[in-house]
């Protein structure tokens, strides 16, 4: 099986997991290759997505004429195709209500793509998230290229779906990942019951051997990794740590990421008094971040808007409490026995919740931080996802599980 992923923005900082899945298909024998629309415009900070750059074949970026020489090559070799696959992205326009650039450029994607997946022998592509990599696979199907699958993440794909084409991208593909249970009732939702024939659950999923459990830290610390922007709730922090400093002095939070809301939250320190207390650092690569993780009593992320964090299951795999709220697939991985789970917005539970914490004894936060790595060990190992969705391209693909084709 020739399996490709397709991807919009490859490599980034929050598309880590998408690398550790790929590695994952890899050590499993499955040769990936790499396409993605565009590079990303800021510095890669991980070495191990740095090298991700040189195995990516970039589609649009620095590409205009590739992109008009395979639409014209495909109007010269296949019109039907490209009458079809115009017919379908004229749909796609109309759903999202606008866009007539953006779309026009999704034809020229899937022409250029459909023409390397067939140059590179491609039987299968899997894209992750179902927006415009998503319609470039489904568009370049039309045109006769390879089978496509997708997985749903969420937040944002789900705020959009009525504008992102649901329906006619599950109709062309051939199966779509749901990263959780609640995220497959949001698909059904914005599609038809009918698609849940097509849903498979795979968990996003961690290499655990670079997640060695840590004891309880003997500080007062809790760490928050998250782009800093408004779905995070990250501006609610500030207000939660003034509270509670007069009770803890020592009390720390350390906040890892970058983003629109920094000077909000900037605003929100000072206002609050806690410039000693509350430090952002920016991003930071993932072993230091894991190191951080590590070495803090609680992991913490009252967020407003998620799928389901990457994040959460890094820290209960360190064996690290969790703090964070009852959004989307997040109750799903957390409840009290490994944290503290609360209500979206609510600063008073927020602050209850981190004084639980600060409370607790060293036996409670061992409990709970073994409960966590035991749920990450169970739902979450990338070796076991990755083995499942080998399995689902196999099907599809009619291959084995060493990979070759069933009738060859």
């Amino acid at each position: 099986m020739n399996l490709a992923y397709l991807m919009n923005t490859y490599p980034l900082i929050s598309t880590t997991f998408i690398r550790r899945e790929i590695e994952a298909l890899e050590r499993q024998g499955q040769e990936v290759r790499r396409y993605a629309m565009r590079r990303w415009s800021e510095d890669v900070v991980d070495p191990l997505d740095k090298a991700e750059i040189d195995r990516t074949a970039y589609i649009l970026t620095g590409n205009a004429a590739g992109l008009l020489g395979a639409f014209f090559r495909m109007l010269a070799s296949n019109p039907v195709g490209l009458a079809k696959a115009a017919a379908a992205c004229w749909s796609l326009l109309k759903n999202a209500r606008g866009g007539v650039i953006r779309h026009a450029a999704y034809l020229l994607e899937a022409a250029y793509f459909r023409h390397q997946a067939a140059r590179d022998g491609v039987d299968h592509v899997h894209v992750h998230f179902a927006t415009n990599a998503t319609a470039v696979a489904m568009l370049a199907r039309i045109m006769g290229g390879p089978s496509y699958s997708f997985t749903v993440h969420g937040p944002d794909e789900l705020t959009d779906a009525p504008q992102l084409s649901f329906p006619e991208k599950i109709e062309h593909a051939s199966f779509v990942v749901a990263i959780s249970n609640f995220c497959k009732s949001q698909i059904i939702r914005f599609s038809t019951i009918a698609a849940a024939e097509k849903i498979r659950i795979v968990h996003c999923g961690l290499d655990l051997t670079d997640f060695a459990v840590m004891p309880p830290a003997a500080n007062n610390t809790f760490v928050c990794v998250g782009r800093l922007c408004p779905q995070k709730g990250q501006v609610q922090i500030p207000a939660a740590v003034a509270a509670l400093k007069n009770e803890f002095p020592d009390i720390r939070v350390t906040l890892i990421g970058e983003g629109p809301s920094r000077a909000e939250i900037e605003s929100e320190i000072d206002r609050c008094g806690v410039a000693a207390n509350v430090e952002i650092t920016g991003w930071m690569e993932n072993a230091k971040v894991r190191e951080a993780v590590a070495h803090a009593r609680c992991f913490l992320l009252p967020t407003f808007a998620e799928g389901l964090p990457v994040v959460i299951m890094e820290a209960l795999a360190l064996g690290r409490p969790v703090i964070s709220t009852y959004i989307a697939g997040i109750p799903e991985l957390v409840d009290q026995d490994c944290g503290w789970i609360i209500p979206a917005g609510d600063t008073d539970a927020l602050i209850a919740a981190m004084r639980d914490a600060l409370n607790a004894s060293e036996g409670v936060l061992t409990a709970k931080g073994a409960e966590g790595r035991r749920r990450v060990e169970t739902g979450h190992d990338v070796d076991r996802e990755a083995a499942k969705l080998k399995a689902l391209f196999s099907d599809v693909t009619g291959s084995g599980a060493d990979g070759k084709s069933a009738h060859a």
